[in-house]
Protein backbone atom coordinates (compact mmCIF):
# COMPACT_ATOMS: atom_id res chain seq x y z
CA UNK A 1 0.00 0.00 0.00
CA UNK A 2 1.57 3.29 -1.06
CA UNK A 3 0.45 6.71 0.60
CA UNK A 4 -1.08 8.09 -2.84
CA UNK A 5 -3.03 4.63 -2.85
CA UNK A 6 -4.31 5.25 1.23
CA UNK A 7 -5.27 9.11 0.18
CA UNK A 8 -7.04 7.90 -2.96
CA UNK A 9 -9.03 5.54 -1.04
CA UNK A 10 -10.23 8.03 1.61
CA UNK A 11 -10.71 10.59 -0.96
CA UNK A 12 -13.57 7.84 -1.86
CA UNK A 13 -15.04 7.59 1.43
CA UNK A 14 -15.10 11.35 1.94
CA UNK A 15 -16.55 11.71 -1.31
CA UNK A 16 -19.41 8.93 -0.58
CA UNK A 17 -19.99 10.36 3.02
CA UNK A 18 -20.97 13.60 1.69
CA UNK A 19 -22.69 12.40 -1.48
CA UNK A 20 -25.14 10.16 0.54
CA UNK A 21 -25.35 13.16 3.46
CA UNK A 22 -26.38 16.25 1.28
CA UNK A 23 -29.90 15.39 0.75
CA UNK A 24 -30.90 15.28 3.93
CA UNK A 25 -28.61 18.09 4.99
CA UNK A 26 -29.75 20.28 1.63
CA UNK A 27 -33.60 19.50 2.85
CA UNK A 28 -32.57 20.25 6.34
CA UNK A 29 -30.98 23.55 5.30
CA UNK A 30 -33.61 24.86 3.22
CA UNK A 31 -36.53 23.73 5.23
CA UNK A 32 -34.28 25.93 8.36
CA UNK A 33 -34.53 28.74 5.98
CA UNK A 34 -37.94 29.03 5.09
CA UNK A 35 -38.91 28.60 8.76
CA UNK A 36 -36.24 31.26 9.78
CA UNK A 37 -37.74 33.69 7.35
CA UNK A 38 -40.98 33.40 8.49
CA UNK A 39 -40.30 33.61 12.01
CA UNK A 40 -38.99 36.98 10.74
CA UNK A 41 -41.61 38.28 9.45
CA UNK A 42 -44.12 37.17 12.00
CA UNK A 43 -41.82 38.09 14.97
CA UNK A 44 -42.65 34.72 16.36
CA UNK A 45 -39.18 32.97 17.98
CA UNK A 46 -40.52 29.97 19.47
CA UNK A 47 -37.37 27.49 19.55
CA UNK A 48 -39.42 24.39 18.97
CA UNK A 49 -40.68 25.64 15.52
CA UNK A 50 -36.98 25.41 13.99
CA UNK A 51 -36.66 21.99 14.77
CA UNK A 52 -39.74 20.00 14.39
CA UNK A 53 -40.17 21.31 10.40
CA UNK A 54 -36.29 20.09 10.39
CA UNK A 55 -36.51 16.56 11.65
CA UNK A 56 -39.93 15.70 9.35
CA UNK A 57 -38.45 16.97 6.06
CA UNK A 58 -35.15 15.02 7.17
CA UNK A 59 -36.93 12.40 7.65
CA UNK A 60 -38.84 12.41 4.87
CA UNK A 61 -35.84 12.53 2.73
CA UNK A 62 -34.37 9.77 4.18
CA UNK A 63 -37.56 7.82 3.18
CA UNK A 64 -37.14 8.66 -0.56
CA UNK A 65 -33.78 8.88 -0.79
CA UNK A 66 -32.94 5.58 0.95
CA UNK A 67 -32.85 3.01 -1.97
CA UNK A 68 -30.43 5.89 -3.87
CA UNK A 69 -28.43 5.82 -0.77
CA UNK A 70 -28.10 1.86 0.45
CA UNK A 71 -27.33 1.39 -3.78
CA UNK A 72 -24.70 3.80 -3.35
CA UNK A 73 -23.01 2.41 -0.55
CA UNK A 74 -23.54 -1.50 -1.37
CA UNK A 75 -21.60 -0.31 -4.14
CA UNK A 76 -19.02 1.01 -2.53
CA UNK A 77 -18.40 -1.80 -0.16
CA UNK A 78 -18.65 -3.95 -2.79
CA UNK A 79 -15.91 -2.83 -4.50
CA UNK A 80 -13.91 -2.09 -1.69
CA UNK A 81 -14.39 -6.00 -0.64
CA UNK A 82 -13.82 -7.10 -4.08
CA UNK A 83 -10.16 -4.96 -4.31
CA UNK A 84 -8.93 -6.25 -0.88
CA UNK A 85 -6.39 -8.53 -2.93
CA UNK A 86 -5.04 -5.13 -4.55
CA UNK A 87 -4.87 -3.95 -1.25
CA UNK A 88 -2.57 -6.09 0.43
CA UNK A 89 -0.08 -5.85 -2.81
Amino acid sequence: MTPEFVVSLAKEGIIMVLLVSMPMLGLGLIVGLAVSIFQAVTSIQEMTLTFIPKILAVLLGLLYFSPWILEKLTTFTYNLFTNIPMYIK
